[in-house]
């Protein structure tokens, strides 16, 4: 028992003794910990003060630097603005100097302007003292005359009319002779020239088309029961079917090739089809309607590459491409078109012109023609106003407007527009006429010359190209048969459409006769 006091009593005090060293453990390492802080924070304390003087200094130094060159940079502008002042010094001065001389100029003109007007004034003075000296010398040479000044005026003008008359007509017709021989010379070779480079076919469109059947019983299919087949047919294409005893073909009649065209695909289509009946015949007709748009944007532009022309709206090319199914006098308007531009391009060639400006101006030159029928106005207007919504340069368009005369020629190629479009009209064959728009055109042009006093008869010739009118010999001599060949010409070109040339002739022929007894 005591034994075991003892050992508890052994292990108490080993554990207060164990105690006891570790608090003073505790306490001398945390004596020493806060020592070493201290010194640390000393040190640090030291390093930093260190390293502010250090950059204090750094910063005196820059602080020192940037402020003697702040006052460097200073002086330098001071210069610079010392010496800016004294030019503009310079100049104020020097133009107060010119101030002073324009002045001193201005005044010296002044001087002269009331000098001019004060001997303008007696000038003017003198005039007038000359035109009544000039009235009252006229007043007395009336009085002596016995004539006014009006009187004598038309009088002397009269003699002079009279006896001028005849040197005006025959200085003319020397004139006319001599521009004449080298003006036709080198118009006939350009022409011929250009005509010979360029060769187009004689073919002209009709207002009716043959559509060849496979056998007569496909005209019974055509007609249907009651004639309900080609009255749809008439209806939806606007074409007249003429169906008689021809074998084996029907005539579609129309003056819109266009239509014309467009029917007879549809026929064709329906014959190779073989089911003829109302509904479809309103089928294909809708479907070769819509192929017809490709077909003329494919003629269009067949056209644009035979005459090299690049660069031009998807709308316009589609409006040449409808000329294809235009005709004037039955000649097909496209044909037409491509052939004024091929010549107009060759000319234009010869002359050392724009070769593709005169292409371009021949082929649009009648493009109203594809669209005349649809608004109103002339094809020229219509083609002018095209021209222009689609940007067309001032060349193409002023072509346009003057290739029948309508405006004035600003540009040459106008003018070889114009010559080549007479050219591919008037050509035999181009164009077929009626026989009264012929006969009438006849009586018009003989009814023209039969008005001139002094004609006694006129012929119209060689088609109405040529005109011969007779004079009297009694009454008309050779140098008044020019005049009245000019009159003539004036009056057919001031009263006529034609085309082509009119030429003039005028005959005096005088016979001397007499009886042997």
């Amino acid at each position: 028992m005591n034994d075991m006091a003892f050992s508890i009593l052994l292990v108490l005090i080993g554990i207060i003794v164990g105690v006891t060293i570790i608090v003073i453990f505790n306490y001398i390492k945390g004596t020493l910990a806060t020592k070493n802080a201290e010194m640390i924070i000393d040190k640090a304390k030291k390093e930093a003060e260190k390293v502010k003087k250090e950059q204090i200094l750094e910063a005196k130094e820059e602080s020192y630097k940037i402020k003697k060159e702040t006052e460097q940079f200073v002086k330098e502008k001071k210069n610079e603005i010392k010496e800016t002042e004294e030019r503009l010094l310079s100049r104020e001065n020097n133009m107060d100097r010119r101030d002073q001389t324009l002045q001193n100029r201005e005044q010296m003109l002044e001087d002269k302007e009331n000098s001019l007007i004060n001997r303008q004034k007696d000038i003017q003075k003198e005039q007038e003292k000359v035109e009544e000296i000039k009235k009252e010398q006229i007043e007395l040479l009336e009085k002596i005359a016995g004539f006014s000044k009006t009187q004598a005026k038309d009088l002397v003008m009269k003699k002079v009319e009279e006896m001028m008359s005849l040197e005006i007509s025959a200085y003319i017709k020397d004139r006319e002779a001599e521009a004449k021989l080298e003006a036709d010379k080198i118009a006939k070779n350009l022409l011929v020239s250009s005509m010979q480079k360029y060769a187009g076919d004689v073919a002209n469109d009709q207002t009716v088309t043959v559509v060849n059947l496979p056998n007569d019983d496909m005209k019974g299919r055509i007609i249907g029961r009651e004639g309900r087949n080609i009255r749809t047919i008439e209806a939806v294409t606007g074409v007249d079917l003429i169906i008689d005893d021809t074998p084996e073909a029907i005539v579609l009649s129309s003056f819109d090739p266009y239509r014309r065209e467009i029917a007879r695909v549809t026929i064709e289509n329906l014959i190779k089809d073989g089911r003829i009946h109302p509904t479809r015949i309103e089928e294909l007709y809708d479907k070769t309607a819509k192929e017809m748009r490709e077909r003329v944007l494919e003629y269009g532009q067949s056209a644009l590459f035979e005459l090299g022309i690049t660069k031009m709206e998807p709308e316009l090319i589609e409006l040449i491409g409808k000329l294809h199914f235009r005709t004037s006098y039955g000649q097909n308007a496209l044909k037409h078109s491509i052939e004024v531009a091929q010549i107009s391009g060759i000319i234009a060639a010869e002359i050392g012109e724009n070769q593709n400006m005169a292409k371009r101006a021949g082929l649009l030159h009648d493009i109203g023609k594809a669209i005349d029928h649809e608004i109103e106005g002339s094809h020229v207007v219509i083609g002018a106003e095209l021209a222009k919504k689609y940007k067309e340069s001032d060349v193409v368009i002023n072509a346009i407007e003057s290739h029948h005369g309508d405006k004035k020629s600003n540009y040459v190629i106008s003018e070889i527009v114009a010559i080549a479009d007479t050219l591919s009209a008037s050509r035999p064959g181009a164009r077929n006429d009626s026989l009264e728009n012929y006969v009438k055109r006849l009586e018009e042009l003989e009814a023209i010359a039969s008005d001139i006093n002094g004609v006694e008869k006129s012929f119209a010739v060689q088609a109405g190209r040529e005109l011969r009118v007779i004079v009297k010999p009694d009454e008309i001599d050779d140098v008044e048969s020019y005049k009245i060949a000019r009159d003539i010409k004036s009056k057919i070109e001031s009263q006529l459409q034609y085309p082509g040339t009119i030429k003039v002739t005028v005959i005096r022929e005088v016979r001397a006769v007499e009886e042997a007894k």
